[in-house]
């Protein structure tokens, strides 16, 4: 197959896409399909090959590059467009992608993982991996889910979604319960979130996190062990536990820098806790209309008892990353992880235009 690996774009988990496009498109490659890699901003303005022949080129346009341990400068990935412009899509992209036979999404965060690619995609008829974009928009608002699982019965920690300006910081650091977690409504890989136990803690994350907007959710803070399951296709797969080697808890470094976190895949947990966390992350992502694959963190607090947190409809794919290990526990290789979603995508877009075909 000719397949795009779309990544990078511009959001504060761009280094995470362009870490997880990468690992796709090598993977894919192994697998004999014509796969390139492009960054869904800068585009192919560094590309000295005709268009129609973009999908033979021998290295796959793969570049190599670092995570880092912060998030990036977008401001600099902006002024490294030469041709300027508003558009998320740079150079090329859009024309490529209809070029392919689909399009791996690895994109995560607000670029990407929002429904707009999605969308975008879905008005010019180009099939892409995941889910479509109205349940990636309701899945990446963190106060919609949360929504959802009250209706579901599934327990959350108490929340509540704030939106506010610099002037109100005082006063909601005043009368927020803490100790808390205080998150970006649209935030991932564990960027714009803080937990704060101090009144000063909090007014310093309040302020930290207008940085993304000034939308979040506040919610109390369970303690207790850091548990994730994937779901692929109709079934969820074994757990995980991240224990974060810093002794706080699963931040950015702990996630994706070597040695940061051990991740114990299958979590040494009850088969009944795991079923239970597992039928709840099946729940919640049938509930949002996700297809082919989510993941749904939780905590499992200090009696044993679930707390489910949010879901990601974009899991991250990198070497570190959480769902290949869990795949990998269940017996599918990474290449196997990426052909699994590549063919459970081009079953989801066949029905999904089946269903939006007008009636004659």
């Amino acid at each position: 197959m000719k397949i795009v690996v779309l990544c990078g774009g511009l959001s504060p988990e761009r280094n995470v896409s362009l870490a997880s496009g990468r690992e796709i498109c090598r993977a894919l490659r192994r697998r004999g399909h014509r796969a390139v890699l492009v960054d869904m901003f800068l585009g192919l303005e560094d590309c000295r090959r005709p268009l129609k022949e973009i999908f033979d080129v021998p290295d796959g346009l793969i570049r190599e590059g670092s995570l880092g341990e912060r998030e990036p400068d977008l401001a600099a990935v902006r002024a490294r467009r030469r041709e300027g412009g508003r558009s998320l899509f740079g150079r090329d992209v859009l024309a490529v992608c209809a070029m392919a036979d689909i399009v791996f999404l690895a994109l995560h965060g607000a670029c990407g993982e929002d429904g707009r690619v999605q969308a975008a995609f879905d008005l010019l008829g180009i099939p892409y991996t995941g889910a479509g974009y109205l349940s990636s928009a309701m899945a990446m608002d963190k106060a919609q889910t949360k929504h959802v699982m009250g209706r579901l019965g599934i327990p959350t920690p108490s929340w509540r979604e704030i939106t506010y300006a610099a002037a109100e910081i005082p006063a909601l650091a005043a009368e927020i319960p803490l100790p808390c977690a205080v998150k970006c409504v649209n935030g991932g890989s564990s960027l714009g979130m803080a937990l704060p136990e101090t009144r000063g803690e909090l007014e310093e994350a309040l302020r930290e996190l207008l940085r993304y907007g000034g939308h979040i959710v506040a919610e109390e803070k369970i303690r207790g062990r850091d548990i994730t399951v994937g779901v692929l296709g109709d079934r969820y797969l074994p757990a995980v536990e991240m224990i974060p080697q810093s002794g706080s808890y699963f931040d950015y470094v702990s996630k994706y820098q070597a040695g940061g976190a051990a991740e114990l895949c299958p979590a040494p947990i009850a088969g009944e806790q795991w079923r239970e966390m597992g039928e709840q992350a099946l729940a919640l992502h049938r509930a949002l209309g996700l297809t082919v694959y989510s993941r749904t963190d939780f905590i499992l607090d200090m009696a044993g008892n679930p707390w489910c947190l949010e879901i990601n409809t974009l899991p991250g794919m990198t070497g570190g990353s959480l769902l290949p290990k869990e795949a990998a526990a269940a017996g599918l290789s990474y290449e196997d992880l990426c052909e699994e979603i590549v063919r459970l995508s081009s079953e989801a877009r066949k029905a999904e235009l089946q269903r939006t075909l007008p009636c004659v």
